[in-house]
């Protein structure tokens, strides 16, 4: 197991590498794949690393009856359930096509395989990693056949428990090194109160050797980029270039501005996490050359005098002096020469000063 791992070819996640962001096209395209490559060049364009759909084999994920259910939602794309996936489902063929496209365009192409078929026919299709969408978290049959075809996985956790999540994680090790975990919460669109951060903590410390990122179903781009603050080192946001379509998913999906807007914020964020070594920075040198504060003589002191803490105050001082975190350091030591009241003490002043090293 690993931290950081490749998911796709020469893009590693994990570790210090950038977060890999996801855009989820999903089925937001309507069924029309003119629409389908002009939002895989728009993610594209708003810096996202890759374009991802949701691929199902229709009668291998619903039975029936499930199918033959009459559908009458507002977001109907036909009679019945089963007409309506089928307008939305893109063929194998299309999928080649816009696989294609998106290598032509420069950028990773993946799709959430929602069956076992689905699993199948991506595998074929040569995708870098897939994609194991909630619904199928806890179905561990379907996690062991993907898990086996050694492709690298990100594995949503929507409507899961941690003791599911444990279960996942083992049954996923047991087959595939190369796998992470993405805190999700399955609600369309989620509000800020059940986004739970919190979780991705908690998953750093279940799965210490995986990267763990945040998949989100809110409105905006803030709690998102606080997932990366947190450690999130893959995201994924559904995206749309109308909110108002026909579709359940696109009240919950970002707007091509907001894409690009959180891809900036994300690498924003991803460079002022720094490096966790606290230790004064050049850019703050100015500053402390005009503002940083230094010891002076409280009152005159007399040269040879032994110093003691009534005779020192803190104050910014021209020239720079001993710095205020030593001013015990001086106690008991004496003046090489005297001192006027108000001006600095500085290190050639006193005698056997020595400048401690900082930790």
């Amino acid at each position: 197991m690993s931290l950081e791992f490749e998911l796709c070819p020469g893009r590693m996640i994990g570790g210090s590498n950038p977060c890999f962001i996801i855009a989820e096209i999903g089925q937001n395209h309507q069924g029309d794949i003119e629409i389908a490559k002009k939002m895989i060049k728009m993610v594209k364009d708003c810096g996202a690393d890759c374009a991802k759909f949701q691929k199902s084999e229709l009668e291998f994920k619903f039975n029936k009856r499930a199918l033959e259910r009459p559908y009458t939602s507002k977001n109907s794309w036909g009679k019945t359930y089963g007409e309506h996936k089928r307008h939305l489902e893109f063929s194998h063929e299309q999928y080649r096509e816009l696989k294609k496209y998106a290598k032509e365009v420069g950028i990773f192409f993946t799709a959430s395989g929602m069956d076992e078929k689905a699993v199948e026919f991506l595998h074929e299709l040569d995708v870098p990693f897939f994609k194991v969408g909630s619904g199928d978290t806890n179905n561990f049959p379907y996690l062991e056949v993907t898990a086996k075809k050694n492709r690298p996985m990100v594995v949503s956790s929507g409507m899961q428990s941690m003791e599911t999540m444990r279960r996942v994680y083992q049954t996923v090790k047991k087959h595939n090194q190369n796998f992470c975990i993405l805190q999700c919460t399955s609600a369309y669109p989620l509000e800020a109160e059940d986004v739970n951060l919190r979780v991705i903590t908690e998953y750093q410390k279940e799965f210490p050797d995986i990267p763990i990122g945040y998949s989100g179903n809110e409105s905006g781009i803030c709690i998102t980029v606080g997932a990366v603050a947190l450690g999130a080192k893959v995201v994924e946001r559904h995206v749309t270039l109308d909110k108002t379509w026909k579709g359940s998913d696109h009240e919950a999906s970002l707007l091509p501005e907001e894409l690009a807007e959180l891809v900036n914020s994300i690498r924003t964020v991803e460079r002022a996490l720094g490096t966790g070594i606290k230790q004064m920075l050049p850019c703050e040198k100015a500053c402390h050359d005009k503002l940083g504060k230094s010891v002076v003589a409280k009152t005159d002191i007399p040269k040879g005098a032994a110093l003691t803490i009534e005779m020192l105050d803190v104050k910014v001082a021209e020239p720079k002096g001993v710095p205020p975190e030593d001013i015990y350091q001086l106690v008991g030591k004496t003046v090489s020469a005297d001192v006027a009241a108000d001006d600095s003490i500085t290190e050639e002043l006193v005698e056997s000063y020595g400048k401690k090293v900082k930790s």
